[in-house]
């Protein structure tokens, strides 16, 4: 038998590799990411095999996709009691589409009877839920992505404690990556005082047991009692918490039917996490606004990208105004093209983006569509006061969408999110000042200017984008 080289042994290992990835990666992953995986295999095999192994396909654990099934199940048989709070879109414009697509993506029908307040103030939007937990008589629900160990963290942890003293039912869910310090600082606290606590998708020796390492719930929901639910882009942290970055964010709190559905997605979270079920009822008092509201849950657990399909709709929807608010905008082909169409269509379309980004690869990379987009006739304004974290849109004076929901491939594809759609004159009026407000104090990208660029920055963030997958 002849004698094989260490060398030849490599070189052979590195093109079976190669050949490998050109099989297996494109039948399982979106053709975006298999382009950036097979150029990475491609490059360096021995590093890209265990990466992609690792993080290349957005598996869950068949246990966690079957409980999201039955859970999307029972939240619509939940629903039925709810029947005469159905709320009938018009039979034109954008919700008259969105509404029944929603509704079949989530298992969420569009309710009335709902007041929704947007909270555009970080301590005050902090305060009103501090208060309403400290107002709590049964039960406080929260499902966070972050939660720091800080003054902030502290209150909210001090809040539970009170509750749990006055014989309120406290459940608490934290995702096991973005609020680990958190729930290392608070958790063993809040137990002792009979606050149940739950980890979201941990990783460690059970992560087989959850999925793909990556896969994480960002999702920011309180509900407290049947009185008041919250839902927004703001976690359980000081708006310093990254320095440098002072967050402003963007939260709704809802009163009314569909605080119901807001504890239907604390409860199947706590379901899958758990195994253990909650009864949710859906019997809510109607409030006299009246706004008809509609739940957008998505994530890797539901057969559809339920974020991504929705916000393309509502691009394409949109007949006179669309604007976009987001802190991260890495977006998939379809949204890149869906907002191209629209402007050159022409709806007045307006991306609001902040000047200052704490994710660096994720900065270069969304520099690289601007030139695109602007060629088209998408408006760009960089808000520069604080790093604007809120996640919302708006479009024509019909729908307001607000929620966890970024407009990127992670928040699509990777991330558990929560978006709230509501169909309501009003609201969208009242977002509308808030997005004058950023652009107040925002600065429109020009594109003469933008072509003038150092011609290594286009080359950074066309390799940043190469790398869109991995964000």
């Amino acid at each position: 038998m002849p004698d094989i080289s260490p060398g030849t042994a490599l070189l052979a290992l590195d093109w079976l590799i190669r050949l490998a990835a050109l099989w297996w990666i494109p039948s399982r992953s979106a053709p975006a990411a298999a382009r950036s995986w097979l150029l990475l295999v491609g490059f360096v095999p021995l590093l890209g095999l265990p990466l992609y192994l690792l993080f290349g396909h957005p598996w869950l654990s068949r246990e966690r996709v079957l409980r999201q099934a039955r859970a999307s199940q029972a939240i619509r048989a939940g629903q039925l009691p709810q029947k005469a709070l159905r709320w009938r879109p018009p039979a034109t414009g954008p919700a008259a589409e969105t509404a029944p697509l929603v509704e079949r993506l989530g298992a969420f029908m569009p309710v009335r009877g709902n007041a929704v307040e947007l909270l555009d103030d970080y301590d005050g939007s902090l305060a009103a839920l501090l208060a309403d937990i400290d107002a709590a008589r049964e039960r406080v629900h929260l499902l966070y992505y972050l939660m720091f160990d800080d003054a902030v963290g502290e209150a909210v942890a001090d809040a539970l404690v009170r509750a749990a003293g006055r014989g309120v039912r406290c459940r608490l869910l934290l995702d096991a990556v973005g609020a680990k310090r958190g729930y290392r600082a608070f958790a063993r606290r809040l137990r002792a005082a009979g606050v149940e606590v739950h980890p979201m998708l941990p990783g460690g020796l059970r992560w087989r047991r959850s999925g793909r390492m990556d896969l994480r719930n960002h999702r920011k929901i309180a509900v407290i009692d049947d009185h008041v639910g919250h839902i927004g882009s703001q976690n359980l942290a000081d708006a310093r918490f990254v320095p440098g970055h002072p967050n402003r964010e963007l939260v709704a709190r809802v009163r009314g039917p569909a605080v119901s559905h807001l504890e239907a997605v604390f409860a199947s979270d706590w379901y899958l996490e758990t195994g253990q079920q909650l009864e949710v009822s859906p019997q809510r008092p109607v409030h006299a606004d009246d706004v008809a509201v509609q739940l957008l849950p998505s994530g890797p657990a539901y057969p559809f990208a339920n974020a991504r399909d929705t916000v393309n709709a509502l691009i394409h929807l949109a007949q006179h105004r669309l604007v976009l608010v987001t802190p991260y905008f890495v977006p998939d082909d379809a949204t890149l093209s869906a907002l191209r169409i629209a402007a050159l269509s022409g709806v007045q379309v307006q991306l609001i983006l902040s000047a200052s980004n704490n994710q660096r690869l994720t900065a270069w990379a969304q520099h690289s569509y601007y030139e695109e987009l602007l060629q088209a006739g998408v408006r760009i304004a960089l808000y520069r006061p604080r790093f604007l974290h809120a996640k919302h849109l708006s479009v024509d004076d019909a729908v307001a969408l607000v929620g966890s929901i970024n407009l990127d491939i992670r928040s699509f594809a990777l991330n558990a999110e929560a978006g709230l759609l509501c169909y309501d004159h009003g609201v969208v009026a009242r977002m509308r000042a808030i997005e004058a407000d950023y652009l107040a104090d925002a600065e429109q990208v020009q594109l003469a200017a933008w072509r003038r660029r150092a011609p290594w920055r286009r080359s950074l963030e066309g390799l940043a984008r190469l790398a869109d997958s991995f964000m």
